[in-house]
């Protein structure tokens, strides 16, 4: 019995470390004319624990109308040798298939997007930096491109401090290049999370999609509910 109580204590406080548990979502995109890489890579506990995927090559297929995605992941450090690639063809029909569940999932539950919402409250951006180098050849036409891109960023801006929690000021530069045609930005953006809200966003929408409840509650009892998550 006595190594019962032992197994139901260290469960309970191994659940406690990792409702606690900060997940840190690090998202650098780099492209240069033709060229694309993507890295996101997951951390908890100070970088102890680690999860890369790296998505390199992005581009349309020659013989098909679709998109061909090369990607590969892994835990930790970067393993040694050539890591093994995965391609994916994404098709018209694919994502056709995918919108439709997606459209599916939204009729299923009711006013889904309160629950995501509150959850990406708790999301805090750590660090945003945005660097954009670019032409078009001519230069009043590359000075309209740079304001209707500070225009576009300022944008993104405003929509991910209104949906998210940014603790920082975001770093946005814009180097027009008044001789040539060419595209070059970078984008590294860092989320921060508690483990716990994300498990407790799940359960809501568990809840809300096994229950078939015709309504969420209102924004008043949103209000009203505590967390047990700080």
């Amino acid at each position: 019995m006595i190594w019962l109580y032992i197994f139901l204590t260290v469960f309970v406080l191994l659940f406690i470390l990792i409702v606690f548990t900060k997940l840190t979502i690090i998202v650098n995109y780099y492209h240069h004319n033709d060229n694309d890489d993507l890295k996101i890579e997951f951390r908890v506990w100070f970088g102890l624990i680690k999860y890369k995927i790296n998505v390199p090559l992005i581009k349309i297929d020659d013989d098909s109308p679709s998109v061909v995605v090369k990607h590969h992941s892994h835990i930790g450090e970067a393993p040694g040798g050539k890591p093994d690639h995965k391609v994916e063809q994404i098709t018209k029909q694919k994502v056709m298939k995918n919108f439709e569940k997606a459209k599916e999932l939204l009729q299923k539950v009711v006013r889904m997007h309160v629950i995501v919402r509150k959850f990406l409250r708790k999301i805090s951006i750590k660090k945003f930096e945005w660097q954009t180098f670019i032409g078009v050849g001519d230069a009043a036409h590359t000075a309209i491109a740079v304001g209707g891109l500070w225009a576009l960023k300022g944008s993104i801006v405003g929509i991910l401090s209104h949906y998210l929690k940014l603790t920082v000021t975001p770093q946005l530069a814009i180097t027009p290049h008044f001789q040539a045609a060419v595209i070059q930005t970078k984008v590294l953006c860092i989320f921060q999370f508690r483990i716990g809200h994300a498990i407790l966003a799940g359960l809501k929408l568990i809840k809300y999609w096994r229950g078939g409840k015709s309504r969420i509650p209102n924004k008043a009892n949103f209000s009203n509910e505590k967390t047990k998550f700080v």
